[in-house]
């Protein structure tokens, strides 16, 4: 064999010998980091350590990368890096057998890495491996026209210890590694205090104050008044702040739903005396009349006609919230006048003087409210004027014209008591009729002829079924004999003569009256005394006054054929 063969011979198995030692390397650092070797194919070994953002670590370097590099990959090169592999460097000779026949070059079981530690020499004689680090590889052959190619020929050696410092990063680098990957815990912040914005300007300053310096004068004084206007107003709602504080709650309840409510509409004349008010009006004209109001606003109005009334109406409002919590069925009482708007304040700080909770106003400016009364829901309307009330009735609205009393007496604070006629007030003027055109004998013996036929409806009788629908709420709570509504019926009629037609009439409409007074023909003055109801229904001008001179408050129906002869 020449000499040239045999220094051939000599590099091919210099070549191949660094090779499986270099192998064996990688074997020992994979099972120190728990990493798994694969050997088939080709000479290759699967990384399956992972750094600890999750990507596979990639510590060698391949044929085909310009330059060895141990940087964690990318998005991209994850999908390559999980499969990438280890190829030990070889000569040229190895290189192109182990392409030709892979098995030639299968890597040893790990059981005889010991033995492979050492390599005979060309002499046959054992010697130690040199460690790697004290040993430049042997580079791979390169690729014809590459820059790598000219590169290592131009510097073996630097590229050979370029390849022995990466090899030993990443040696250093995998054995850092955790055995399990840990997902890196980045530390929270606590949720900051709440601030005032003054507080919060002072951590965050404007871009204004930051640049105060460059600021124009007028620019300055902008800023300079900004800043006052926002003191003021910081000093003025803590003022109001500290000023609820003091200030001791007060619980007003809500009003009913209208559709749900039983709405009774009262005039500003209705609820509060207004006699001098109206003389002004009357005899000085509308331009003095709102002058007069106007200078007058904080002065409070004395209590009307139906302010009684009123106050009773809320007294039976707090009971059912006592029993029923979200009672929607309730008294809603709302301030329904033809007074200018001008005049509202004085109506609103009357109202809240004597605690009345009415919340619904209307106030028509001259024009006669009867055409919202519908709009409102209007149940019963009150009112000092005859002809809006007559008008009212009209339309089919149960209304009344209230009278003040002569005199004053004393009324029941916590029960409400009505009282009703009958004819032409709770029942139609069919019987009233009779009396007045044809007299007394004929009017018995009708009654007596029709006991069995009900009553047509009057104007007061839609009133007279809202009361007992409330009733019936207390009852239903056993509170019949602590009931705070209380109704009557006071009637001229006879019992004996025509009484029966009346309680029939009542019990086939599915009412009850807890009083029923037949005074036949006796004045009412002297019986209503005794009762003394917050409100007296009567169509008969002659019984509201016999109720009036006693001190009882009466409110005329001006319905049937009684009104021709009052």
């Amino acid at each position: 064999m020449s000499q040239t063969s045999l220094k051939q011979k000599k590099k091919n198995e210099s070549g191949l010998r660094y090779s499986k030692d270099l192998n064996a390397e990688k074997r020992n650092d994979s099972e120190k980091t728990g990493a798994r070797l694969s050997t088939q194919g080709s000479q290759e070994i699967s990384v399956a350590k992972t750094d600890s953002r999750g990507y596979l670590v990639k510590n060698q370097w391949s044929r085909t990368s310009q330059s060895p590099s141990t940087r964690a990959p990318s998005v991209a090169d994850e999908p390559r890096s999980r499969s990438t592999t280890i190829k030990a460097p070889n000569s040229s000779t190895t290189s192109r057998t182990s392409s030709a026949s892979p098995s030639q070059h299968e890597s040893p079981p790990p059981q005889q890495q010991a033995e492979k530690q050492q390599s005979q020499a060309p002499g046959g004689q054992t010697r130690p491996v040199t460690p790697l680090s004290s040993r430049p590889p042997t580079p791979p052959d390169p690729e014809p026209n590459s820059r790598r190619s000219t590169k290592m020929y131009e510097n073996p050696e630097a590229w050979a210890q370029g390849i022995v410092r990466e090899v030993r990063e990443s040696r250093d680098y995998s054995q850092d590694l955790p055995s399990k990957v840990q997902v890196r815990e980045y530390p929270r912040t606590p949720p900051t205090e709440w601030k005032s914005y003054a507080q919060r300007r002072l951590l965050y300053p404007s871009v204004d104050i930051q640049d105060y310096d460059c600021l124009s004068e007028l620019q300055r004084q902008q800023l300079l008044q900004q800043k006052e206007e926002e003191e003021e107003d910081e000093a003025y709602w803590a003022s109001v702040r500290l000023q609820f504080e003091k200030t001791p709650s007060c619980s007003r309840p809500r009003p009913p739903k209208p559709k749900h409510a039983i709405t009774v509409a009262v005039s500003s004349r209705a609820l509060f005396n207004m006699v001098d008010d109206r003389k002004i009006y009357e005899e000085e004209g509308l331009e003095k009349y709102m002058e007069y109001q106007l200078s007058n606003e904080n002065v409070i109005l004395t209590p009307g006609p139906a302010f009684r009334f009123v106050k009773a109406l809320q007294h039976v409002n707090s009971r059912l919230r006592d029993l029923y919590p979200n009672e929607q069925e309730l008294f809603d009482i709302v301030l329904m006048t033809n007074n200018h708007a001008q005049v509202g304040v004085r109506l609103i700080n009357s109202v809240n003087h004597y605690g009345l909770l009415i919340d619904r106003f209307c106030l028509t400016g001259g024009k006669s409210p009867i055409g919202y009364l519908k709009a409102y829901l209007t149940n019963l309307y009150l009112s000092a004027d005859s002809d809006k009330v007559q008008e009212a009735i009209q339309e089919g609205i149960a209304s009344a014209t209230m009278f003040t009393a002569s005199k004053d007496i004393a009324y029941c604070d916590t029960q409400l008591r009505v009282a009703f006629d009958g004819d032409a007030v709770l029942f139609s003027d069919e019987s009233e009729y009779i009396a007045k055109e044809h007299g007394l004998d004929k009017f018995f013996q009708h009654e007596t002829l029709f006991e069995n036929k009900p009553l047509a409806q009057g104007p007061l009788k839609s009133f007279l079924e809202d009361l007992g629908k409330l009733q019936k709420k207390f009852y239903a709570k056993d509170e019949r004999l602590l009931c705070p509504i209380r109704t009557y019926l006071v009637t001229a009629r006879s019992a004996a003569s025509s009484g029966a037609r009346v309680l029939k009439t009542l019990r086939r409409w599915g009412l009850e009256i807890d009083e029923a007074l037949f005074l036949a023909g006796a004045p009412k003055g002297p019986i209503l005394v005794k009762i003394r109801p917050h409100i007296f229904f009567d169509d008969q001008m002659f019984h509201i006054e016999s109720a009036q001179k006693f001190g009882t408050i009466s409110a005329h129906v001006p319905y049937g054929i009684g009104q021709k002869y009052n």
